[in-house]
């Protein structure tokens, strides 16, 4: 999936030992992949469009953008420390501090879509079936037992898992169709 992205980095892939379902990536392509990811994937497609999704964010260069954005912000906030007294200052930085945090939010969202989008292209540019992402996503929303209140869910980091079914498929519609995908090989 790597030689068929955008990266321009090496990966270092590694498995952590969690039940977890889960993947998760950093600067400089250091990949680590849950044992609960892997022994939740049907197939390698399934397994594939996660660690897509993850490869997808550094080649985009998620963290290194949310990393940056938060020093801007932090350094714009620095003329609220001299207005008025203790308590004034206090609140003045409690609230700074909770919109920095929604405005990260913001851009952490918007992160995952696109690296579902990018992630589904990289599945395809691999040979794999983009299908497999919706299929996994389906198998997600199957396993939320209870929806989140609305402060909940505002709070999330990633869109709701229906809204980001609707544009996996949405995103596959532009992709062209292949005579065959790859499902499983015989290393999986």
């Amino acid at each position: 999936i790597v030689k068929h992205s955008d990266a321009k980095v090496p990966f270092h892939i590694k498995v952590v030992d969690t039940d977890e379902v889960n993947a998760f990536a950093f600067p400089g392509g250091y990949f680590y992949v849950n044992k609960g990811l892997l022994l939740a994937a049907d197939n390698e497609a399934e397994l594939a469009g996660v660690m897509s999704h993850e490869i997808a964010h550094v080649t985009a260069r998620h963290a290194t953008e949310r990393m940056s954005k938060a020093q801007y912000l932090q350094l714009a906030a620095i003329p609220a420390l001299f207005i008025g007294g203790y308590w004034a200052q206090m609140a003045i930085q409690n609230g700074l501090g909770l919109g920095i945090n929604l405005e990260l939010l913001g851009v952490t969202r918007d992160s995952e879509r696109e690296a579902d989008e990018l992630g589904i292209q990289y599945m395809w540019n691999s040979g794999y079936d983009p299908n497999a992402f919706v299929s996994f996503f389906e198998k997600l929303q199957e396993q939320e037992k209870s929806k989140p209140g609305r402060l909940a869910g505002f709070f999330r980091t990633h869109p709701y898992t229906v809204n980001r079914i609707a544009s996996a498929l949405d995103e596959q519609r532009c992709l062209p169709e292949k005579d065959n995908y790859v499902l499983d090989t015989s290393e999986f």
